[in-house]
């Protein structure tokens, strides 16, 4: 019909006409096909003609047609929308929006949808935070506003959305998602949630909790560090201009998140900036509602400047605290002691015993301090007061807590002495004068040995210190040696040996400790525990093959400890993921004879750790089973679960290199179950049971290749029928087992033989 038709059409025709053309057209949009943009494109030549109908009629003349316009616009936006059309989308909605804010059902749910389709189409367009903000065309040159406020003097694409949604859940919950898309564009997310939470204070108080932890969460993420900080105390200004009253409960999780931030940069070492995170949560509105935790911010902030040495910004900061609080005295007697300013630091040392909350422990941080920074008033002061609590004390604890900071300083000293006399022995070992304090060096060594060795039983805790004594009394006894080589006790070599494998050992032990407890490796520790324990290998090897131990039972145990020295490069080394020098050591002690033996199933329990890898796995247990058996020193029960876990993995590759080596495995295991069947020592049932399965279905597979291989694998499926029937011998009702494998065999045989091979070229 052309445009003449329509003309002699009677108005309400032509309203009924556009309404079928909206109707096809929005039953086009809704098919659902695997071309949805096709549909959206045809859809819109409908929708385009039944606008045109439309626009011909005076609205005054038809009430219903302005009604019905904005419905058809509603439908022409989205199928522009879905078409990729975004031009004409944008342009229909800056048509229809005013019209629908204006109206009064401007809060409907249809009316919503087309502002967040607005939405939609600047940020699939990649518009600019400008143009998302003002919710116009981001096509024109668009003037950057100065401030938030200025933003939103003009209706605006988001601001449009909230102004006129309905508070509830789900509507939040939808602003806060869509704002996770724009993490990146912290103006624009900043701005929308301002927005938000000034509608929110004429809402449900939960509403503005949402919208603050939401703000400092998004804050957190701004690289903009004065600008984050700067956007979470507005917000909080702005709740208390608006007069809100923020509970408790909510407070406290906003002061949560801030310790979490500030937190996170302290651990980093960002001083500056978890002083400004903690010094966020010190906001009047948060202070007025939770004091006790506004003073914590102020005393984790004063800790954040003592670290960057600024002790006169952390004493004022603290200061700031209430002064009823042990803690606060605690950090105020920490700024002083950095400043040297001994009666402060002894007036808050008072204050702090005199404090309610009170916990001896800052009492005993105090004098280790102190004795640390050697400020000896202030360490006679902190003694006294603890002498005053022990006095008062009931229970014994402090007594034990004392005695135990007592007990560290104690061994702490210890160490360092010898860690003195170290450097001045290798000093007079430089200076060649060592036979001038040899006795001195002997007892020194003796003394060392002895407190370390005291130190296993006694000093828990302090497994660093035992080791390096261990050390010290290494280098000592090795002075001792290179300085009088001619007249030396008959135990001096010996001692070198436990003091080198003591000290490597006690590091492998601390390491596995930190570890359990950890559940992380850490590689650079590790490694150079390898490196320890490779230098005591060899200090070890090399005493042994200068035959320098004279005592025969001394000697083995030198020997035994070389070997384990090898079981914990092992270890270490599987922690390093370095397989390559696992399969070296393990090459090693596979070929080191008898002495050996019992470190093999310690070595093969460690590569199970690194069974990830099975190549490695393969050949260290293949290399310690050849061991053990060539040494007769494998039990039976190991000896049948190791081939069995060198079997499953070399038939995994299934190839007839690897079948070949595996039917030589089996048929091994057949001749231990022929020695072995029987008593404590008798081959595994369940072992046996697996070795039957795996020979049975190993010869099925080789018969079930198709031409040519088939033909080549005839002998090696008659090996594995033949190890199954043997192996039957030696399991329960194993004689009808045989003879269905033998029949199995002889009837697949005949079968295979006689089927034709393939065709001839």
């Amino acid at each position: 019909m052309d445009e003449q038709q329509l003309a002699h059409l009677p108005a309400h025709d032509r309203v009924s006409l556009a309404a079928k053309l909206h109707a096809i057209g929005r039953f086009i949009l809704k098919e659902h096909t695997t071309a949805p943009r096709n549909n959206a494109c045809d859809s819109v030549l409908w929708l385009q003609k039944a606008l045109s109908v439309l626009d011909q009629l005076d609205d005054s003349a038809v009430p219903t047609a302005s009604q019905q316009k904005i419905s058809l616009l509603r439908t022409l936006a989205r199928a522009y929308f879905l078409s990729e059309s975004y031009d004409r989308a944008e342009a229909t909605l800056q048509e229809l929006i005013p019209s629908i804010d204006s109206s009064n059902e401007h809060e409907s749910p249809e009316y919503q949808e087309l502002r967040w389709l607005r939405l939609a189409i600047l940020k699939r367009r990649k518009a600019s935070d400008s143009a998302i903000l003002d919710g116009q065309s981001s096509k024109p040159p668009v003037v950057m506003l100065d401030s938030v406020e200025r933003l939103f003097c003009s209706p605006t694409a988001f601001k449009s959305i909230i102004d006129h949604m309905v508070f509830t859940d789900t509507a939040v919950t939808d602003i806060l998602q869509d704002l996770r898309t724009l993490a990146q564009r912290h103006t624009l997310v900043t701005a929308v949630n301002q927005h938000l939470l000034r509608r929110a204070f004429e809402s449900s108080a939960e509403f503005v909790h949402r919208i603050l932890l939401s703000l400092i969460i998004h804050s957190s993420k701004d690289d903009n560090q004065p600008r984050a900080v700067e956007t979470i105390d507005a917000a909080f200004t702005s709740v208390l201009e608006a007069e809100f009253q923020l509970d408790c409960v909510p407070a406290t999780a906003c002061i949560s998140l801030l310790w979490q931030y500030g937190d996170r940069h302290y651990s980093a070492k960002r001083w500056l900036e978890a002083s400004q995170w903690f010094l966020a949560g010190t906001h009047r509105l948060l202070k007025e509602v939770c004091p006790t935790s506004s003073s914590k911010c102020y005393r984790k902030a004063a800790l954040c400047h003592i670290e960057r040495k600024e002790y006169a910004k952390a004493s004022a900061v603290i200061r700031c605290c209430s002064t009823n609080e042990a803690a606060t005295h605690y950090v105020l007697f920490l700024t002083a002691v950095h400043q040297g300013l001994e009666d402060e630091a002894i007036r808050a040392l008072h204050n702090m015993v005199e404090a309610p909350d009170f916990d001896r422990k800052m009492l005993l941080l105090a004098t280790q301090l102190s004795h640390n920074m050697e400020m000896k008033s202030v360490l006679l002061n902190a003694l006294e007061a603890l002498l005053k609590t022990l006095k008062g004390s009931q229970d014994g604890e402090t007594v034990i807590e004392a005695m135990t900071l007592l007990r560290s300083k104690m061994i702490d000293n210890v160490v360092n002495h010898f860690h003195t006399a170290r450097v001045l022995v290798d000093s007079a070992c430089e200076q060649k004068s060592i036979a001038l304090i040899i006795k001195d060096v002997s007892w020194l060594w003796r003394t060392a040995y002895n407190c370390a060795v005291q130190g296993c039983s006694e000093w828990e805790g302090h497994q660093d210190q035992i080791c390096d004594l261990f050390d010290v009394a290494r280098d000592l006894l090795e002075a001792c040696c290179q300085g009088n080589p001619v007249d030396l006790d008959a135990d001096l070599y010996t001692h070198l040996v436990y003091a080198s494998f003591s000290g490597a050992s006690g590091r492998v032990f601390a390491a596995r400790e930190q570890m359990s407890a950890e559940g992380v490796t850490d590689a650079a520790r590790i490694r150079e525990i390898a490196a320890e324990i490779g230098r005591c290998r060899t200090r070890v090897s090399e005493v042994l093959e200068a035959d320098r131990i004279a005592d025969e039972s001394d000697a083995l145990r030198a020997q035994y400890i070389v070997y384990t020295l090898r079981i914990f490069e092992v270890e270490m080394r599987v922690h390093l993921k370095d397989w390559d020098e696992v399969l070296k050591i393990v090459g090693t002690v596979v070929k080191s004879g008898p002495l050996a033996v019992g470190t093999y199933e310690a070595i093969a329990d460690l590569l199970a750790m690194g069974s990830g890898r099975l190549p490695l796995l393969y050949t260290g247990l293949e290399a310690i089973l050849h061991a053990s058996l060539d040494n007769n020193a494998l039990s039976v029960e190991k000896f049948s679960r190791w081939l069995r876990a060198l079997c499953t993995i070399i038939l995994a590759r299934n190839a007839s290199a690897d079948r070949l080596k595996a039917i030589g495995y089996v048929e091994q295991a057949a001749s231990v179950m022929e020695e072995h069947n029987e008593g404590d020592e008798a081959y595994p049932l369940d072992e046996r049971w697996w070795l039957l399965g795996t020979a049975y279905n190993t010869g099925l597979e080789c018969l079930e290749y198709p031409f040519p291989s088939r033909a080549s694998l005839l002998d090696e499926a008659k090996r594995w029928f033949e190890s199954s029937t043997v192996i039957c011998k030696y399991v329960p009702g194993g004689i009808e087992r045989a003879e269905k494998i033998s029949e199995t065999y002889t009837r697949l045989l005949a079968r295979y033989t006689q089927e034709p091979g393939p065709p001839s070229s």
